[in-house]
């Protein structure tokens, strides 16, 4: 039988990707998965960009809002996080007496990598009196000089929060990711200091990618990430009248889920990472979901494998612990954000 095409590890000595996953071995390897996470009382909690297999034994499966608030809920010993490091962080900083486990330390991002604690502090001093919205996808050390978090599900409602309570001319510094700070702006009207910071991978999502594949695919409906290079000029395309604004869908990966959910038939054209067709096409199986581009696969979410998942919850290890001063100090934005949404 064929490998399936997924990277993976290999035993001690063997290089990433040298020993891929063998198809039948994953219902075995996902059985012992469930029955070591039952003896540790551990719950897993996958990204939706993580492997198919990965989010098929996961206890909850969702968006960085969706994760947080699970997290944030938790009652277990023990959280195995499926996804990439900052996301490890956050649960650690809502769950401070609990074992938070990433089954890769070196599953990073390049959104989070965007921006460092220093660099925010100085684009502060230059502003004094603005109030900070960071996207979730940053460090601990980050959210630590933060005054509000925000995912791409609830950034609108997050700087309409702000708005409310400091003034229709409050300042507000919007990081790190450049597209959200764009679709925000342009869907409240309003003008923040946005930092230049993006996810490599939905950045790589370009609007040639999708003059393409809707001409492949005419009448189809187009679900966009708001991360997305293409969704600034998305957004203008529709204002302009080049695209029907009834087919456009800007949306998270969550309200892509609900998209799924509320449909029967069709055709939709996802432009977001690749690892979201899974949890789409089980929603909808009858929804025929097709990627804006095929290329867009995240490394690090992809570096999360069972065998890793396996030996994360065997050895306890390895775990992800922020300092309780950076935590106690990160955890007052992640609580907003979450009491807003």
């Amino acid at each position: 039988m064929n490998p399936l095409p997924v990277l993976n590890e290999g035993p001690p000595g063997v290089p990433f990707g040298d020993a891929p996953l063998m198809l039948e071995s994953i219902p075995a390897l996902q059985d012992e998965v469930r029955a070591l996470a039952a003896e540790r009382g551990a719950v897993i909690l996958a990204h939706n960009y993580q492997l198919p297999e990965i989010q098929d034994v996961a206890d909850y499966v969702g968006d960085s809002l969706g994760l947080s608030q699970r997290a944030a809920a938790s009652e277990d010993e023990t959280i195995v996080f499926c996804g990439v490091h900052f996301m490890a962080e956050t649960a650690s900083i809502l769950c401070p007496d609990t074992t938070v486990l990433l089954p890769d330390l070196d599953a990073g991002c390049s959104l989070a990598d965007s921006i460092t604690a220093a660099q925010l502090r100085d684009w502060k001093a230059k502003h004094p009196a603005a109030i900070v919205v960071m996207y979730v996808n940053t460090t601990a050390a980050v959210k630590a000089e933060t005054d509000y978090c925000c995912t791409s599900a609830n950034a609108v409602p997050v700087v309409e929060h702000i708005r409310r309570e400091h003034g229709d001319d409050v300042e507000i510094l919007f990081g790190p990711d450049m597209f959200l700070g764009a679709y925000v702006e342009k869907t409240l009207g309003i003008r923040m200091h946005v930092w230049d910071g993006e996810c490599h991978v939905h950045a790589g999502i370009r609007p040639g990618d999708i003059s393409r594949v809707r001409a492949e695919h005419p009448g189809a409906d187009f679900l966009i990430h708001p991360e997305c290079g293409c969704s600034t000029s998305v957004m203008e395309y529709v204002a302009a009248g080049d695209i029907d604004s009834d087919g456009v869908h800007m949306l998270s990966t969550g309200g892509m889920l609900r998209y799924a959910r509320e449909h029967q038939g069709g055709t939709a054209i996802v432009a977001t990472e690749t690892g979201m067709l899974h949890p789409l096409r089980r929603a909808a199986p009858d929804v025929d979901f097709i990627a804006a581009n095929e290329a867009a696969s995240c490394r690090y979410m992809k570096m999360i494998t069972l065998p890793k998942v396996r030996d994360a919850l065997r050895d306890g290890r390895p775990e992800v612990k922020v300092d309780a001063d950076l935590a106690t100090r990160a955890r007052l934005p992640i609580e907003r954000m979450v009491a807003i949404s």
